[in-house]
């Protein structure tokens, strides 16, 4: 890896000269002859770019324009998402071409593992739109994201070699460690309840606290199936590009390896209105699991992904209320969350998800 003074730190780092020199690095030479930088996405884990290139020579071969993430340049939000950065930097190094879920195509990756300074240059999907975690998507693009997700999961299934992947920062590989993210997800319920509780109603403050309680035997369920997740495969981490319909995922900070379902139903969850997810649920685990064997999964009945579905729910619920908990505070934002929790929630007791969670006998 490059030192810290090959990374830039901020968007005036980004050179013709800079530019010019990572193009390079896999061969042939590259002359940028000027650059235009300007901001683009939420920034709420990261600073993103949009770059516009004029090379000195004509470059059939690469594109002209690409997007640039660095950290955020907030020093009081940087060391929560220095795992993260390292998580996406990793993805886009060592797992995206063992892999078949849709992203982008990456220039440049690099890192400083001391203070968490790094650089993404990923291919410019000029022509796609963000999709709408707040309005939520239809059916076209709720199937689109359940078949991509089998990509990601089918190649990767009950691999061990992922167990100690050395970038992960969703992974919970021992008892004390998911102890740990049990009493973390019981505070951070309490934490959201005291801040937009006066926005959920009672019900979904109960349904709430009492998955979050569950956390840690939630996370010891079915141990024997596993695969690299996502972590938070949601809309807003999506891309829909509006001329060929193509779905791009991003925003790979959050990988993990757990069971497989929860990225589907935190999906499906979160990014549909209920009635519209109550109607197409059932639809979309089949296209889901109908994809997944097309990767060659085995032993893994239809009827055993619909249960792990359901309980995957949780995910619906732990990833927004950690992040309400913990994350900066924006309008947008909690408006966000209060959506994500609202169906998560609903989605939780339609189907009956802590019903489905052993928790261990204690002494008395």
């Amino acid at each position: 890896m490059s030192t810290a003074l090959s990374i830039p730190r901020h968007p005036s780092d980004v050179t013709s000269a800079w530019l010019s020199s990572v193009l390079s690095a896999k061969g042939a030479g590259v002359d940028v002859a000027d650059v235009d930088v300007s901001p683009i996405g939420t920034g709420q884990t990261g600073a993103t770019y949009r770059i516009r290139v004029v090379y000195a020579t004509p470059q059939p071969d690469l594109p002209a324009t690409y997007v640039l993430k660095l950290p955020a340049q907030d020093d009081s939000t940087r060391d929560r998402v220095i795992l993260g950065y390292r998580s996406e930097c990793a993805f886009y190094e060592t797992v995206a071409d063992k892999v078949q879920i849709p992203k982008p195509d990456c220039y440049h990756s690099d890192i400083d593992d001391n203070t968490g300074d790094f650089a993404l240059l990923l291919a410019d999907q000029a022509t796609a739109v963000q999709g709408d975690q707040i309005g939520g998507c239809g059916a076209d693009q709720a199937a689109a994201a359940s078949r991509a997700l089998a990509g990601l999961h089918g190649p990767t299934w009950c691999d061990p070699v992922w167990h100690d992947f050395h970038a992960l920062s969703m992974t919970m590989k021992d008892d004390a460690s998911m102890k740990m993210l049990g009493d973390v997800a019981v505070m951070s319920a309490g934490m959201v309840i005291e801040k937009i509780g006066s926005r959920l109603s009672e019900e979904d403050r109960e349904t709430l606290t009492a998955a979050m309680g569950l956390v840690e035997p939630w996370l010891r369920d079915s141990p024997e199936r596993f695969a690299l997740m996502h972590g938070d495969y949601r809309l807003d981490n999506m891309l829909f590009d509006t001329e060929s319909d193509r779905l791009t995922v991003v925003d790979w900070q959050t990988l993990g390896v757990g069971l497989p379902a929860r990225d589907l139903a935190y999906f499906i969850g979160t990014s549909l209105v209920p009635e519209l997810r109550a109607e197409l649920e059932g639809q979309l685990v089949d296209e889901y699991h109908e994809e997944l064997l097309k990767y060659g999964v085995t032993g893994y009945s239809r009827e055993t992904c619909w249960r792990d579905y359901r309980i995957g729910m949780l995910q619906a619920l732990l990833i927004p209320s950690l992040g309400c908990a913990f994350a900066s505070d924006t309008a947008r934002g909690d408006d966000m969350f209060i959506v994500m929790l609202e169906r998560g929630c609903r989605a939780i007791r339609e189907l009956n998800s802590l019903e489905l969670i052993e928790v261990p006998a204690t002494d008395s």
